[in-house]
């Protein structure tokens, strides 16, 4: 009996290992081909035990939402998607409480993204 709980959790683990790694490989993969479109600020948000939220945007040479990136999630089944309502707006523009009215979380994700680091 607790050679079968052991070996349940040592599988559990390493599921847990290889699919956060899968996870990982993905976010990386579309992150690297946002900053291949412009200049990119990203943002976080989310506690321990809350779903955490990722959002990056890429800015063209006119400061102009060109593509952008939300990873949303508590589980490693998150994956990265694309935020089409911001796409062509200035940065100026962008209001995170206008474009997600009932998500705080997104909404200071959002906020933190928009606050390019210059270095």
């Amino acid at each position: 009996m607790i050679t079968t709980l052991i070996t349940v959790a040592a599988i559990a683990w390493l599921s847990q290992l290889v699919l956060g790694g899968w996870q990982l490989h993905q976010f990386n993969r579309a992150f690297d081909a946002l900053c291949q479109k412009g200049r990119v600020g990203i943002g976080r948000s989310g506690g321990r035990f809350k779903p955490r939220v990722v959002v990056a945007i890429a800015l063209d040479e006119h400061n102009r939402v060109c593509d952008s990136l939300m990873l949303r999630g508590l589980t490693i089944f998150a994956r990265p998607v694309k935020i089409p309502a911001i796409n062509g707006t200035p940065l100026q523009q962008l209001q995170p409480d206008v474009i997600f009215p009932h998500d705080s979380r997104c909404q200071n994700a959002l906020s933190l993204a928009l606050k390019l680091k210059h270095g």
